[in-house]
């Protein structure tokens, strides 16, 4: 039997390293509750968690990514009130910071569907969908995960970053989605490791600040929809 009831937080803004530690808990656990069931050894469903933050001023490398996209020394980072990890999700270097909506979905795919394309496509069209509720016309580029703003033509740039861990069908990691972040962080490094476009925000695209727990709320609406479940404390 399927749960689509989802543990909804919002842990404001939180240390890197601490969010993570306790996305690898949810994870653990939803893992470990799996191989139980398939064992005979409980009957209790396994729990989908989505987590809402920010973060302090980040730089995080994906398994797949090159350290060289990081354009800091360890003395430069500490110049710029900055952090730097390399973490077990796919993808290659990205930033947070304050002004970014993080978002991580700590999901039980089987409870919906055993399709990580599907998974990642539909993260996207949540942000689409949220950036549509403001008057910005945003979509994809084929071949690059994200949501991009103008992804077709030489004015490109990317408004959303998006990179996940699965096993044996559970999530983590998930959306880097920039609403008033300093963009001027961008520029330490080579973002998802795509040299020829820019990198903008919905405060960049509107020229003005859009209130964070608003648009929490709107991109929370849209991936309940988006996945059909029902959002409990």
């Amino acid at each position: 039997m399927s749960n689509k009831a989802v543990k909804y937080q919002n842990l404001g803004l939180i240390d890197y390293k601490e969010a993570w530690d306790y996305q690898e808990m949810l994870f653990r656990a939803t893992v470990n509750r799996k191989i139980q069931l398939r064992n005979g050894e409980t009957t209790e469903q396994t729990e989908n968690h989505i987590l809402f933050c920010e973060h302090p001023h980040v730089y995080t490398l994906g398994k797949s990514g090159d350290k060289e996209n990081l354009l800091l020394n360890n003395a430069s980072l500490k110049q710029n009130n900055a952090t730097y990890y390399e973490i077990n999700r796919g993808g290659d270097i990205t930033y947070h910071g304050p002004g970014q909506l993080v978002v991580y979905p700590i999901l039980d795919l089987d409870h919906f569907f055993s399709d990580i394309h599907k998974y990642l496509r539909l993260l996207e069209e949540s942000v689409i969908l949220t950036l549509a509720e403001y008057g910005i016309e945003a979509g994809r580029v084929d071949g690059l995960t994200g949501v991009w703003i103008e992804g077709n033509k030489s004015s490109a740039r990317k408004i959303c970053a998006i990179g996940v861990k699965s096993s044996r069908w559970v999530t983590m990691h998930g959306i880097g989605f920039n609403v008033n972040p300093d963009l001027s962080y961008f520029s330490h490094i080579i973002p998802c490791g795509i040299q020829d476009k820019a990198v903008t925000s919905m405060e960049r695209e509107l020229g003005r600040k859009v209130d964070m727990h608003e648009i929490a709320n709107v991109l929370k609406d849209k991936l309940a929809t988006l996945f059909e479940f029902s959002y409990t404390v």
